[in-house]
């Protein structure tokens, strides 16, 4: 079977003020060639479909019109999970009649986790949609006051599954989420903490059941601790931490015993997002800017001194598309500010978290008593969160 995995769209995205709409129709008009050209026996979108839960108009248009050409018109199955940015509700309205065209859509978590069932010449593979889900949803669902986390909350998930669990047949996970083994994640500016202090991780083993994982959320290509666990990564860079990714879809070539072959077809964007580095006088030299492309996306460093008269509006005349300008002789005490609390921070828990926010804003400790204080408010927070999800 050949299947085509990819994740994180965020169809609708708005980075620095700039729309990504057009960007993002430019790569998808790639993604329906490539699936035109590899013929999978299906498509796998693992979540972020949309960048924020109420879409905008020409977002939805867009993901209809791309469904539609991959469904109706090249006649190949997609499957979809939510992600942390969809809406569940409004993913999954009319998930039930479009099943009978081939749309397989999951958005809100449920105790019986829906399966997709595609057939090749080997026979069955069953596709499991696991959407994105909070671990207070599930631990309501199972009725479970120990599940707090989210590697607990897939603990149980996947306990439930492997009671009917057909291991003679081939079985492929999808769902969304932040999946590790030991090795270390490649992690963007671009997605959205699930929490903080280490609490949303996955462990890569509750998959080993699956013939493959396909994951969504982080947005570079990468292995979850696994040669058969996958981050698909997001079509286009969101953010200029992505400027050295190369995006692409994975394509996957799955045998009768389930054994897998991986390979990646590149998305090459419309306009890319790079980085420059000099002086105001130098960018906006003809001699210079000549060998630049002057339309992608800029991050400008510039290496002046001193105060400078309207950068942004002076280098938009040459490079239009210039999303963020920094100065290079602000950017250190800018970093050493940052650097304590931003350093390991999904490690650190959220009273370590503000006492560092608290020390780089004032420059003093935060008191012993004022430290007992925030720690009760940020129990009680807690408290409240976990009786709203419980309550719905």
């Amino acid at each position: 079977m050949k299947i085509i995995h990819t994740a994180d769209w965020h169809i609708g995205k708005i980075i620095h003020e700039y729309s990504m709409i057009e960007e993002q129709e430019y790569a998808l008009k790639q993604f329906i060639d490539i699936v035109k050209e590899e013929k999978p026996h299906a498509v796998i979108i693992a979540g972020d479909i949309y960048d924020r839960s109420v879409a905008p108009a020409e977002a939805v248009e867009l993901l209809d019109k791309v469904l539609g050409r991959i469904i109706l018109e090249l006649e190949t199955p997609v499957i979809i999970v939510a992600g942390n940015h969809d809406s569940p509700e409004r993913l999954s309205f009319g998930s039930g009649i479009l099943r009978s065209k081939n749309l397989f859509i999951e958005g809100l978590f449920k105790k019986d986790i829906a399966k997709a069932v595609i057939y090749d010449d080997y026979g069955a593979v069953n596709f499991y949609l696991l959407p994105y889900t909070d671990p207070a949803i599930v631990r309501n669902t199972f009725q479970d006051s120990s599940i707090r986390t989210y590697d607990q909350a897939m603990g149980a998930i996947i306990r439930y599954i492997n009671r009917s669990l057909n291991t003679n047949e081939r079985n492929i996970m999808v769902t969304h989420g932040y999946v590790r083994g030991t090795n270390k994640l490649s992690i963007s500016d671009s997605e959205r903490p699930l929490s903080i202090g280490g609490a949303d991780y996955v462990d890569i083993n509750h998959f080993k059941d699956f013939h493959y994982t396909a994951l969504g959320h982080l947005h570079r290509p990468q292995k979850a601790g696994s040669e058969k666990a996958l981050y698909s990564g997001s079509l286009l860079k969101y953010s200029f931490s992505e400027v050295n990714h190369d995006k692409s879809v994975t394509i996957i070539n799955m045998d009768s015993k389930g054994d897998i072959d991986i390979k990646l077809r590149s998305i090459v964007p419309r306009k890319d997002m790079r980085d420059l580095e000099g002086s105001l006088k130098d960018l906006l030299n003809p001699t210079v800017y000549k060998e630049i492309e002057t339309e992608h996306f800029y991050r400008i460093l510039l290496t002046d001194k001193g105060e400078i008269l309207d950068p942004m509006g002076r280098l938009k005349s040459v490079y239009p598309n210039v999303m963020q300008i920094m100065i290079k002789e602000r950017m250190k005490d800018i970093g050493e500010v940052r650097t304590a609390a931003a350093k390991g921070y999904r490690e650190k828990s959220k009273i370590e978290l503000f006492s560092e926010f608290y020390k780089s804003l004032t420059g003093g400790e935060l008191e012993p008593e004022n430290k007992e204080i925030m720690s009760k408010t940020i129990e009680e927070v807690e408290k409240r969160g976990d009786d709203f999800h419980e309550a719905y």
